[in-house]
């Protein structure tokens, strides 16, 4: 019989972990990895069964999974965070998977992301697919925030129906979005500047316009109703904060525009939105296809 190590890193989770530790009961070992919380979450965790290790503080969690992974005994990983659940249906499955398909190397799961109360069944939030169940020694992470891991083998994507969705309670708050946005658009900004990506001010306008054009049509988040329009505004906002905190790294660099230049980009931004609405009426989804995303 395989066994099934969970691992779920945190930081000031103690209003999550116990519901997800609850979740996971049924595996054989479960290993919180935990970044020096500073509240309750290592004795909530503790108490409620895990082992507790740690790692040290990180503005993203990608390197503090890859040191779990390395610490779990079992022949299969489940990697989840604490603002995540694993449903009882999920939960068989991923068993009979370990039990019978000696095949399969690591599992892509959709992910049920609840936002601001709602599902989110399109914007590019469903189904999500995410590698979070492998054997050992067969996935792991880069040191770059949210880049899928690198995975070897044999994989299988499980379907897109809710009962095998991991839940998410992605953000309850629009200060939680913020206070997320603020650190992982550090994390972006600089990552940016290593790759030798230089700040153009026009960016302030083509990246945001691009991800919001992406989300609310491309991807139809307008069937999301105000969630979708609010979640697809948000999104665009980020990838205006990641333009600015470049130019920040760069000192903020002087650059001469005109008016002239500016209102020639804002024609193509009216262009590119009023182009979208007249796809969107004649049922053009398969322009999402120019999109790629980032």
């Amino acid at each position: 019989m395989s066994k099934i190590s969970v691992i779920i890193n945190t930081l000031n989770e103690d209003n999550n972990i116990e519901g997800s530790i609850k979740s996971v009961s049924w595996t054989d070992e479960i290993i919180v990895c935990d970044m020096y919380s500073q509240d309750k979450t290592v004795e909530i965790a503790k108490k409620a069964g895990a082992k507790v290790i740690f790692h040290k503080r990180e503005t993203y969690v990608e390197p503090a999974r890859n040191f779990a992974v390395l610490k779990a005994s079992g022949d299969w990983i489940l990697v989840i965070d604490a603002d995540e659940q694993i449903p009882a249906t999920l939960a068989e499955r991923l068993q009979q998977i370990a039990a019978n398909m000696k095949q399969i190397d690591y599992v892509r799961i959709p992910r049920k992301n609840l936002i601001f109360g709602h599902f989110l069944r399109h914007s590019g939030w469903w189904p999500d697919y995410n590698i979070r169940f492998f054997k050992k020694d067969t996935v792991s992470w880069t040191n770059e925030i949210h880049r899928p891991p690198k995975a070897v083998g044999t994989g299988l994507d499980l379907e897109a129906e809710e009962k095998y969705a991991i839940i998410h309670h992605s953000y309850e708050s629009i200060s939680q979005f913020l206070e997320r946005m603020n650190r992982y658009t550090t994390v972006e900004a600089n990552e940016l500047n290593k790759q030798g990506k230089k700040f153009i001010w026009k960016d302030l306008f083509v990246n945001p316009l691009n991800e919001f054009l992406s989300r609310f049509f491309a991807l139809e988040g307008y069937k999301d109703g105000l969630h979708g329009l609010v979640l697809s505004l948000l999104q665009a906002f980020s990838f205006l904060v990641v333009s600015l905190k470049l130019w920040e790294i760069e000192k903020f660099r002087k650059q001469e525009i005109t008016l002239e230049e500016v209102q020639s980009q804002n024609n193509e931004s009216v262009r590119a939105i009023n182009y979208w609405f007249k796809q969107s009426k004649s049922g053009g989804n398969f322009l999402s296809k120019l999109f790629k995303r980032r």
